[in-house]
């Protein structure tokens, strides 16, 4: 049992775009590329200079002033 030849996979292909039609798999294939797109972004603006300070610890100073302390209240 060794692996797929050429022609495995163009029948598998055949039978998607049977099962699916064209047009359902070109929608699918942008959403997904749409969704790889803004998980880049998102990992892109994660990667900023805040990123490289251990766990726990405020960046620069500028970042705890902006915080605002609340204290939660239970709900009786």
């Amino acid at each position: 049992m060794g692996s797929f030849s050429i022609w495995h996979w163009l029948i598998v292909l055949l039978i998607v775009v049977m099962i699916f039609g064209t047009k359902k798999l070109k929608n699918m294939g942008s959403d997904l590329g749409g969704a790889v797109k803004g998980f880049k972004d998102g990992m892109k603006d994660g990667a900023g200079p805040a990123a490289d300070a251990p766990a726990g610890q405020v960046g620069n100073a500028t970042a705890a002033k902006d915080t605002i302390d609340v204290q939660a209240k239970e709900k009786s």
